[in-house]
């Protein structure tokens, strides 16, 4: 087992069911990850059987408010981690999800927000991730800050981010793909794993957020 799946497992109780559920999700790059295994319950999303509650971190919208535990609260909400120079998976992803959105829009009154995070805090201010969340059909939020906040979020959820700063001035960001849901109560609820298609998530939203 690597340093990075051992040092989940030394964290609070409820990481182990997280980590047997993201294990075989993380994936490396801007590129689809193939899924290892089916969700019980929902054709193309796994459930967590018990919520995990998120600690505290601190980040900022790109509208300036501030994004933390309790802007998560009240809502439903979809988390993507990606950022903004992405070539293919980032952008592709939140098309997806703003797809599925509006056809949703068209048969349930509760719609889930869109929230991309960005792992790339030096490149993507708020005034970037505006412009960049604004380009999609849907409402989109976008989120950044100190990596040691980031860090805060992702390490809860499984998420893997590096910066390859080795590669120069147009660096990538080798990331998790995985679209991570939130309930109501600002809990680590579900999660789908890539590769994502509109229909994945239309077929799946509706029957998480009606049984909870």
């Amino acid at each position: 087992m690597s340093n990075f799946f051992m040092l989940r497992l030394t964290k609070k109780t409820g990481l182990y069911q997280m980590i047997l559920i993201f294990l075989p999700l993380l994936i490396l790059g801007c590129s689809a990850d193939r899924p290892s295994q089916q969700n019980t319950k929902n054709k193309f999303s796994t459930v967590l059987d018990n919520p995990i509650s998120l600690s505290e971190f601190n980040l900022t919208a790109n509208d300036g408010s501030k994004f933390n535990v309790a802007a998560l609260k009240d809502n439903w909400s979809l988390l993507f981690f990606g950022y903004t120079h992405c070539p293919d998976v980032c952008p592709l992803t939140l098309h997806q999800l703003s797809q599925a959105r509006k056809s949703l829009s068209e048969s349930i009154d509760e719609l889930p927000n869109i929230i991309m995070i960005s792992v790339d805090p030096d490149r993507d201010t708020t005034d970037i991730l505006h412009s960049y969340v604004n380009s999609f059909n849907q409402p989109v939020i976008g989120a950044t800050g100190l990596a040691t906040e980031i860090d805060k979020l992702t390490g809860q959820l499984g998420i893997f981010y590096k910066t390859n700063k080795e590669e120069g001035e147009n660096y990538s960001v080798s990331h998790s793909a995985a679209v991570v849901m939130i309930n109501k109560n600002a809990q680590f609820h579900a999660v789908f794993s890539a590769p994502h298609s509109t229909e994945h998530f239309i077929s799946d939203l509706p029957t998480i957020m009606a049984n909870n």
